[in-house]
């Protein structure tokens, strides 16, 4: 068995036991993410689209290719009228340079060997001004912070092979692009302080042109 084949097993697995087509802080985060990719007419690829569970928040008016490494999961992505192609986000993305006017990444990037490869994918099949736009666990958040100084683990996901903090989001994820933004959503408590008890940091950035 090919090692794509030994992921997309452990991601279909996965995607049936913990998530399903949920999307944490759903309508906040596909409202950023909606607003980050605009519209109508854009060239959209979805890394990581799993179910197209946040896909929907751009489809409508763009043309929207979808790559995952789970076959089950883009067999009902399909069904929202989608492109989809099977594949590991590890390895280089097939698609042409410069061939998308945005990329999306929600919840993909901390389950990656190395982030910064498919940061620099992004570039690549990117159009001039461009817009990368993605998020990842805030690993900062207050409650992480109480679970190390307990000396208890800060995530129970295995598939989770990175954790960010919101510098670690523009020093890594955004390196390259131009109007870094930081987001933070999915807590009761943003107005205290959106970095320790935001859940998810939402990020874009701007291809130069």
């Amino acid at each position: 068995m090919t090692r794509l084949e030994q992921l997309s097993e452990r991601y279909e697995e996965h995607h049936r036991t913990r998530t399903t087509g949920f999307v944490f802080g759903g309508a906040e985060r596909a409202e950023l993410f909606r607003r980050a990719v605009g519209g109508p007419g854009r060239r959209v690829l979805d890394v990581g689209c799993r179910y197209g569970a946040l896909t929907r928040a751009y489809l409508e008016g763009n043309e929207v290719v979808g790559i995952d490494i789970d076959r089950n999961a883009l067999a009902e992505a399909v069904k929202l009228g989608i492109e989809t192609v099977y594949g590991n986000a590890e390895e280089p993305l097939p698609f042409p340079d410069a061939s998308f006017d945005a990329v999306a990444a929600g919840e993909l990037i901390e389950h990656l060997r190395e982030p910064e490869r498919l940061v620099a994918e992004v570039l690549r099949v990117l159009r001039p001004s461009g817009t990368f736009v993605g998020s990842v666990p805030n690993a900062f958040r207050l409650k992480n912070r109480l679970l190390f100084l307990g000396g208890r683990a800060l995530d129970d996901d295995p598939t989770h092979l990175h954790l960010f903090r919101p510098e670690d989001v523009r020093t890594r994820l955004l390196a390259g692009f131009e109007e870094p933004r930081l987001h933070f959503v999915a807590s009761r408590f943003l107005r205290l302080s959106p970095s320790l008890f935001g859940n998810v940091v939402v990020f874009s950035g701007r291809k130069p042109s």
